[in-house]
């Protein structure tokens, strides 16, 4: 998330989506994979070596060469829906927060259509810091809204960030709203 403070009056916040390095190495991993699943498949049903490494060919067709083409599939089906999501920019958006209209608006790439949701400020209870360390950390920001129990996070999936500039940030948009900030202990 990427503050732009270029006035007083608003902040606009970028959030990145699923165009990740990480995302771009699993998705080649898994095509090379599932791609070799089926190859090794074609040739234990065919006798020929499709593959330059090992002998396929020699596999029993049944069971082995049914389970690796299944590999191959099931691979293949979720290469196509990682490349989709990659391809769309899944999750990328911005936040904005404008004090003249005294509006937020946070808007971000969905899976067929595009999220979006406009607040005032009046609807904004809290900032709430979200943190927990452990196996699979999270520090995100989010807003606690008024006769609302879930808060709306600000902060994109996947985003760690230093404890440090998640505070700094979060203090930033709570005296920026002018509401309290939680989560700090």
């Amino acid at each position: 998330m990427q503050s732009n403070l270029s006035s007083f009056n608003k902040i606009e916040q970028k959030i990145n989506g699923s165009r990740k390095i990480s995302n771009y190495l699993i998705g080649g991993m898994l095509s090379i994979g599932g791609i070799g699943f089926i190859l090794a498949a074609i040739s234990s049903y065919t006798g020929r070596d499709l593959l330059p490494l090992g002998n396929p060919s020699t596999l029993l067709f049944i069971p082995q060469g049914i389970i690796m083409g299944a590999y191959g599939v099931i691979a293949n089906l979720l290469n196509i829906y990682l490349w989709y999501l990659v391809f769309i920019n899944f999750g990328s958006g911005y936040n904005f927060f404008d004090k003249d209209s005294q509006s937020v608006e946070i808007k971000r790439k969905g899976l067929f259509k595009d999220i979006e949701v406009k607040l005032s400020f009046d609807e904004i209870k809290s900032v709430k810091l979200d943190i927990s360390e452990g196996f699979n950390p999270r520090r995100r920001i989010a807003l606690v809204l008024k006769g609302r129990k879930k808060a709306l996070p600000l902060s994109g999936a996947g985003e760690l960030k230093p404890l440090l500039q998640v505070e700094e940030e979060g203090a930033r948009l709570a005296k920026f709203l002018n509401v309290n900030l939680e989560g700090l202990k």
